[in-house]
């Protein structure tokens, strides 16, 4: 009886704006009489949730919220307000059971957990049980079938029902949860469909795309709409209303495997400097405003790159297709013509719906080789694919080292991270793990690209975009560190030994520590604790400037065909251009671009957290023929029970404090065995064997030799 009240009179409490006497409560849960309420109401109040007061019952202090369950490990997990945006920790036994999507009302319980930690909290009921699609693997308990969940718990549950299915240990499933307990551990699922055995990277990706409802079908709306888009292919008046640039020579560069193609160069010389020209595919042409194209792709948000497969934000037909600058087709195109000064500044611009012809899809090895001076080496000519471009190489890369070269001079960071290649076999497995190296020619390409962004920004503030008045637009903003952000790296820095100086909260005064550190082993550590010291960049409505690259002016415009913020940067521009209407953009667009930013942002991160977790099941399908193998790796982070080692090829395992005995922790900087003083810290060398690697988990164990 006192269980089947708690819940509702939480409910009631919550919701109502005055305390609440039991006549009232009664009303509002269902009850007959206000006596069936006492047990209830005495369990909530000796649990601290509600009190009594001369104007009956509310709840105890202000609190209260409701959020969502957003992640949940083995002992605790975390909850996002939906008001505030806030999230909080949460120990494992106070989310009473919750699981990721769960809607939930809870409290705060601490809100002073040291710097860089979030907000303590409680659930105290499930709102709304979540839908979404729930994952784990089949695991053995006692000569019993058990599913282990990927998202929460590290305890199995029980199978309530099989469906139909027989699925057999070590099998990764999806499954929904047919009983609720109070732990996680006293659910009991029903199982719902079978991917295969988790120890295939394939299989766990196909599950983890699922869990995270990364949407991958489209509807038959938007694949009926792009089939007839790509079949229209492009009229003649539509050319004739467009600037056309068929004659310019404009080619594109991209990796070898690329498929959807957003950007083309054009670069001369001028008597006062240079022309370039960023041409980038119009896709807002084809895909309209609240169609069911846009809507899906709003949904998605984003192209999600996991190994060998994307999840596109478009259709094929348009991604692959009609607005891909394919080499030597016709393509309509949305340009931003620069001219910039002997210096590399930029002196004027314009945008100009354009149509053009890419002369060649060029590779980024290929132009490396060239612009080293390789070009002729081999069986086969690589200079000779690229003859017609071929004296607009040299030119690019001059202006891209003096875009550089400007951007140095405004003191921004130049951070190196170390990205990953998966390389897999034509099964799909993962057969070799890389270090993504980045040459001249991607070093140009980023160059002309930040330039067409920074003047799609400059266009929209020039016009007002600054005030509340002005111009509606989506811009890319990269807020300063916090400055106990930069006490922690100045800290950490000290403890590791790296050489540095820390005046104030300025670009510059990151870039000189990644300068101090270039060519030194801690080099890749050290642009790792700066990269973390600094904020995540993310979309706004609000022109607030980026801190990383030293630009008051900076938006997303050169990927619409997989960033939806590219997208409405197009279309807004597309509007002014056309019809130089402030007030009509304005008008159009006002709301709209608010919503677009939260949502971008949060499909971003959905996707960077896929790509950066999906990885790892192929570096452990890659790493399970070496076990037993020796390696040379970095120590790349430190925890209170261990510390990772990252290898040059860019793989990432762990070693475990167990097996190096018994070991102090120094504030995740370091640990020191404490029979033989060894002390490991980040950025030190180490040699490791690899000992297991768990596909289904994304874990390597290493351990210290």
């Amino acid at each position: 009886m006192k269980k089947r009240f708690t819940d509702k009179i939480i409910r009631a409490l919550f919701s109502a704006e005055k305390p609440l006497n039991p006549n009232d409560i009664a009303k509002a849960t269902g009850a007959k009489k206000t006596t069936e309420l006492k047990p209830a109401l005495n369990d909530l109040s000796r649990k601290g949730f509600i009190n009594q007061s001369k104007g009956g019952w509310r709840l105890a202090g202000k609190d209260f919220f409701k959020g969502e369950v957003m992640r949940v490990f083995k002992a605790h997990g975390f909850i996002k307000n939906h008001e505030s945006g806030e999230e909080f920790f949460v120990p494992g036994k106070k989310l009473i059971g919750s699981v990721p999507g769960d809607i939930v009302i809870a409290r705060v319980t601490n809100r002073d957990r040291g710097e860089n930690m979030s907000a303590g909290a409680e659930v105290v009921l499930v709102e709304e049980q979540s839908q979404r699609v729930l994952t784990g693997m089949i695991v053995s308990e006692s000569g019993r079938l058990c599913i282990l969940p990927d998202s929460f718990s590290g305890d199995a549950i029980i199978i309530n029902s099989y469906s139909g299915f027989k699925p057999r240990e070590g099998d990764k499933v999806s499954f929904s949860l047919r009983e609720r307990g109070e732990r996680h551990s006293e659910h009991t699922a029903d199982i719902t469909s079978i991917y295969g055995n988790a120890s295939s990277a394939r299989v766990c990706v196909s599950a983890y795309i699922d869990e995270k409802n990364i949407p991958v079908e489209f509807s038959k709306e938007a694949k009926d709409s792009a089939k007839t888009i790509a079949d229209g292919g492009i009229s003649e008046s539509e050319i004739a209303s467009r600037l056309d640039l068929r004659d310019e020579i404009i080619f594109t560069i991209d990796s070898a495997d690329t498929k959807d193609i957003d950007d083309a160069i054009s670069v001369e010389k001028t008597k006062t400097g240079y022309k370039l020209g960023v041409h980038i595919a119009d896709v807002s042409h084809y895909v309209r405003k609240n169609s069911p194209l846009d809507l899906s792709a709003l949904e998605r948000g984003t192209s999600v790159y996991i190994a060998d497969l994307v999840v596109p934000m478009l259709p094929k037909e348009l991604s692959n297709g009609i607005c891909s600058l394919n080499p030597k087709a016709e393509r309509l195109a949305f340009s931003c013509l620069m001219e910039l000064s002997n210096s590399g500044e930029i002196t004027a611009f314009q945008f100009a719906k354009t149509v053009i012809k890419s002369r060649l899809q060029g590779v980024y090895s290929e132009i490396n080789e060239i612009l080293a001076g390789n070009g002729n080496v081999g069986a086969e000519s690589i200079s000779a694919r690229y003859a017609e471009v071929a004296d607009r190489l040299p030119l690019m890369q001059e202006l891209a080292q003096k875009l550089k070269q400007n951007r140095k001079d405004r003191g921004a960071p130049f951070i190196e991270t170390s990205e990953t290649k998966i390389i897999c076999d034509t099964d799909g497995k993962c057969v070799d793990v890389e270090k993504r190296e980045g040459g001249v020619s991607e070093n140009i390409i980023e160059e002309f690209m930040l330039a067409a962004n920074n003047c799609a920004a400059k266009t929209a503030m020039d016009a007002g975009g600054s005030e509340a008045s002005g111009f509606p637009f989506v811009y890319r903003i990269h807020e300063p560190p916090t400055v106990e952000k930069l006490e922690a790296l100045k800290e950490t820095l000290a403890v590791i030994g790296a050489e540095y100086t820390l005046k104030g909260r300025g670009a510059s005064d990151l870039a000189g520590i990644i300068e101090k550190a270039r060519g030194t082993e801690k080099a890749g550590v050290i642009n790792t604790l700066v990269l973390r010291a600094m904020m995540k960049a993310k979309y706004s409505d609000e022109p607030l400037g980026h801190f990383g690259l030293v630009m008051k002016e900076y938006a997303h415009f050169t990927s619409p065909i997989r960033r939806y913020p590219d997208l409405i940067i197009h279309r807004i521009l597309s509007d002014f251009v056309t019809n130089n209407d402030k007030a009509g953009v304005k008008k159009r667009f006002g709301k709209f671009v608010h919503e677009a930013g939260i949502k971008s942002s949060h499909a971003e991160l959905r996707a960077v957290n896929a790509e950066r977790d999906c990885e790892k099941f192929f570096m452990a399908e890659y790493m399970q023929e070496r076990v037993g193998e020796e390696f040379d790796g970095i120590i790349s982070g430190v925890t209170q029970t261990g510390f990772f080692v990252m290898l040059a090829n860019t793989v990432e395992g762990r070693v475990s404090g167990e097996s190096l005995g018994v070991c102090a922790a120094d504030d995740n900087i370091s640990l020191t065995e404490q029979l033989s003083g060894r002390r490991y810290a980040l950025g030190d060398k180490v040699r490791v064997r690899c000992e297991n690697a768990n596909v289904a988990f994304g874990m390597i164990d290493f351990v210290v030799i």
